[in-house]
């Protein structure tokens, strides 16, 4: 059995320390993430638990749908990958997730009070303006 000798500690130890510090993305990469994390598609894990020091976060970002695809410009390397973010960014993607969450419920909520029945066939006074002959004519015509 072969052993394999580690030649310099204090590289690997800087490898490591890289890791666990994450990458901060640059601003234009940044708001492409922030606006997937928006609408839900980006998916995070710290990065190691164990360690208290380490506050990086594992980022797996996913293909936007294609209708949000159509408007957002995201960079194909940034989609479909696991990254590691820095925590400061992490942590602001968690609030911009957090964000969008509620936005978004929020339609729904308000879509779900919607009715679309009344507001595109009943106008008030409708049934008076029926009986009415005149009722059919634009009163800006002479």
């Amino acid at each position: 059995m072969k052993s394999m000798k580690i030649a310099n500690i204090g590289e690997i130890r800087n490898e490591l320390n890289k890791y666990k510090k994450g990458k901060k993305l640059d601003i234009h990469q940044f708001n492409q993430v922030a606006r997937l994390a928006w609408l839900g598609k980006i998916v995070m894990q710290p990065l190691d638990l164990e360690d208290a020091e380490c506050k990086s976060f594992l980022v797996y970002i996913q293909e936007p749908e294609e209708l949000a695809a159509h408007f957002l410009d995201t960079d194909q390397e940034l989609s479909g990958g696991i990254h590691i973010i820095d925590g400061e960014q992490a942590m602001a993607m968690v609030e911009i997730m957090r964000s969008g969450v509620e936005e978004r419920a929020k339609l729904y909520e308000d879509l779900s009070r919607s009715d679309f029945y009344f507001r595109y066939f009943y106008q008030p006074g409708q049934e008076d303006k029926a009986d009415d002959p005149a009722a059919g004519q634009d009163k800006t015509e002479g």
